[in-house]
């Protein structure tokens, strides 16, 4: 019984989510959909549904956009776990009636999310840090979220960073998924995105030296909420 995983380039892979899903005795079918890859043509025997990042935006015209839409759709109204990240996050509020658009200022590096008070009780964000620096590297936000939807997250220049939408359905702007050989493939061409962002690509080596532990603790705890608090089912076991 696979988790669906949208894959959108070689970049934004599964990372820690994937390595956490899989150590829980979950499997993965990974659907690169920027290769021609399609969505399942039914929902049989589909633990869960996770979009990743990528470098495209909602209101370019791939083909596999609106499949991808329909999927995520679909998916959310059979009550299935959704997780999008980043521009997946971006899917999932389209896909659901909300509004994604060009964000005021990007962000890139080590930015501050804080939960909102609504969020404090969050099941999924237990354990994680009222404020914590989380990964994003982002053009594009969600601008109103679906109707219904609980704002969890907010940071200073981005007050989306995480919604919920029905109980099973979540997403976030940042990249907690991100492990460093992520983060570094993210960062490795992106001088000018930093500037941009108001950074030097020395003060985000600092940044990378400093909080990435930080980060990585708060982040793999967030894996290990949606292993089991969202896609709760007894592991795989291999029969002798």
């Amino acid at each position: 019984m696979p988790i669906i995983v949208f894959q959108h380039n070689d970049v934004n892979r599964p990372g820690r989510l994937g390595m956490t899903l899989r150590d829980h005795g979950f499997d993965l079918e990974v659907l690169r959909v920027d290769r021609g890859d399609t969505p399942p043509g039914d929902f049989n025997d589909v633990d869960g549904v996770i979009s990743l990042g990528g470098p495209q935006n909602v209101d370019e015209k791939h083909a596999w956009i609106q499949p991808e839409l329909d999927f995520l759709r679909e998916a959310h109204e059979r009550n299935l776990p959704v997780v999008g990240v980043c521009l997946g996050a971006q899917l999932v509020a389209q896909a659901l009636g909300g509004t994604v658009g060009p964000a005021e200022e990007p962000e890139i590096g080590f930015v501050d999310v804080t939960i909102g008070p609504r969020a404090h009780t969050e099941t999924m964000l237990a354990g994680i840090a009222w404020t914590s620096p989380q990964f994003q590297r982002h053009s594009y936000e969600v601008k109103e979220v679906p109707g219904g939807a609980r704002v969890l997250a907010s940071s200073h220049r981005c007050k989306v960073q995480a919604f919920a939408c029905g109980m099973r359905t979540f997403a976030f702007q940042y990249h907690f998924e991100a492990d460093r050989s992520i983060i570094d493939d993210l960062t490795r061409d992106a001088k000018t995105a930093l500037h941009r962002a108001g950074l030097t690509t020395e003060e985000f080596g600092k940044q990378l030296e400093t909080i990435y532990p930080t980060f990585s603790r708060l982040a793999d705890r967030l894996c290990i909420n949606i292993a089991t608090y969202l896609i709760p089912r007894v592991a795989n076991v291999i029969k002798k």
